[in-house]
């Protein structure tokens, strides 16, 4: 039997991929996760085989999770699905150990084959997203410059996101700048729009 744990943060579609997993005879849903701290969490109490993840959720994305994992050196492999079909997610995902990748709108009879592979060792990665990122540009961006960036477009000010980093004001400036920078935007608000176009945050 697979054992899985599966981390959505949106409640119908968590509901709907453990219904649709409970289908099957060789795999159980043993942990459900609304957010990437408490997947981490579920993965260390419940040692699933498989992880099934999306990308964005609240406190940790599911390749930090993934990142995570691999510095744990967790026996639980990764498996993403989401909706983001963009190059650098799944650059970033593969960087971070992910083990497969699937988008949301995959026939549900292939998620159940990509958990059984990713269970027993193997890769699962869409071929066309694969051949897509084979050929995209390299994310510019430091994980700190990132985590500024994904809080700046909520709209946050820099004295919050210092707050939220540890970091002081002039610090969270500092990081902006390079990364508007580095992206070629005039502000922060299309720094962020250029990093998520190009699934960099």
């Amino acid at each position: 039997m697979i054992r899985v744990v599966i981390a959505e943060d949106q409640g119908m579609v968590l509901g709907a991929l453990a219904s649709l997993l409970g289908l099957e005879p060789d795999i159980e849903v043993v942990g459900r996760a609304p957010d990437g701290p408490a997947a981490l969490d579920l993965v260390a109490s419940l040692r699933p085989d498989v992880l099934l993840s999306d990308i964005e959720m609240p406190g940790m994305t599911g390749i930090e999770v993934a990142a995570r994992l691999g510095e744990a050196r967790s026996a639980t492999r990764v498996l993403i699905v989401t909706t983001f079909g963009r190059a650098g997610y799944l650059r970033r995902a593969i960087d971070a150990g992910v083990r497969g990748y699937l988008l949301k709108d995959s026939p549900a009879e292939r998620l159940a084959d990509a958990i059984r592979q990713v269970a027993a060792g193997g890769r699962l990665i869409d071929p066309d997203l694969a051949a897509t990122a084979a050929f995209a540009p390299p994310d510019p961006l430091t994980d700190r410059e990132r985590a500024v960036l994904r809080l700046a477009q909520d709209g946050r000010s820099n004295k919050e996101i210092g707050r939220a980093l540890d970091l002081s004001p002039g610090t969270v400036r500092n990081y902006l700048s390079e990364a508007a920078a580095k992206l070629g935007a005039s502000n922060r608000i299309e720094a962020s729009r250029i990093a998520r176009d190009n699934g960099w945050l």
